[in-house]
């Protein structure tokens, strides 16, 4: 419950420095709240508001928490075997402990060895937004387009890169990857009710933003 609290306060803490202190017109103030909104709805799908808080164990440690649901899902729609297995285990193990830096050099050792593996570049792709701190810098980006183009028709690059672009507000880009990959995934998964629940969001967002166009 206090995670939602604090959620809530700092959303409307924010809306309000816009109105107050930014004086945003009139016309652009549905979209501002509409991008809370869209912000406290990607906090309930992959936050923790239940949790109660608690000051890091290492206060030192770089990047964000290792994300374990992400990395089944990433093992879920990626390769579990194969050459990139070993890499991404050890990265995995050193996430863990909060090395993203390191993390992030073990796939660059393995890439030095297969360079045309699409899991390693999209698992470069991750554990460089993690180091950024969910920060979708140019060379995860690079990382991720390199995995798309070295398998255009898997899940996992499109799932990813569209993750990292919604959180970065590149909605439409996501958009772009996320319908494809929702229309063929099987009616009944879940990563299809994900995929169309983000969907409906960006859309709502874009025809918002839409209709304060001149």
């Amino acid at each position: 419950m206090t995670g939602w609290i604090i959620a809530f306060v700092l959303a409307a803490a924010a809306f309000g420095a816009m109105l107050f202190i930014g004086r945003i017109p009139r016309t652009t103030r549905e979209i501002s709240a509409a991008a809370l909104l869209l912000g406290l709805a990607g906090y309930a799908w992959q936050g923790h508001p239940g949790l109660a808080g608690a000051p890091r164990a290492n206060a030192d440690a770089k990047g964000e928490a290792f994300d374990e649901k992400l990395a089944e899902r990433r093992r879920g729609l990626a390769e579990r075997f194969g050459p990139a297995a070993q890499w991404m285990m050890l990265s995995d193990g050193l996430a863990r402990q909060g090395k993203t830096k390191e993390a992030a050099n073990v796939l660059l050792s393995g890439l030095r060895d297969t360079p045309d593996d699409a899991n390693l570049w999209l698992g470069l792709g991750n554990a460089l937004v993690a180091h950024g701190e969910g920060v979708l810098s140019p060379g995860a980006a690079f990382a991720y387009r390199r995995a798309l183009a070295l398998d255009p028709e898997g899940p996992a690059p499109r799932y990813f890169y569209g993750l990292a672009l919604a959180r970065t507000g590149q909605l439409q880009a996501a958009r772009d990857l996320w319908a494809p990959l929702a229309a063929s995934a099987p009616p009944d998964s879940q990563v299809r009710a994900e995929l169309e629940a983000n969907i409906a969001r960006i859309d709502a967002m874009l025809a918002a933003e839409g209709a304060d166009q001149p």
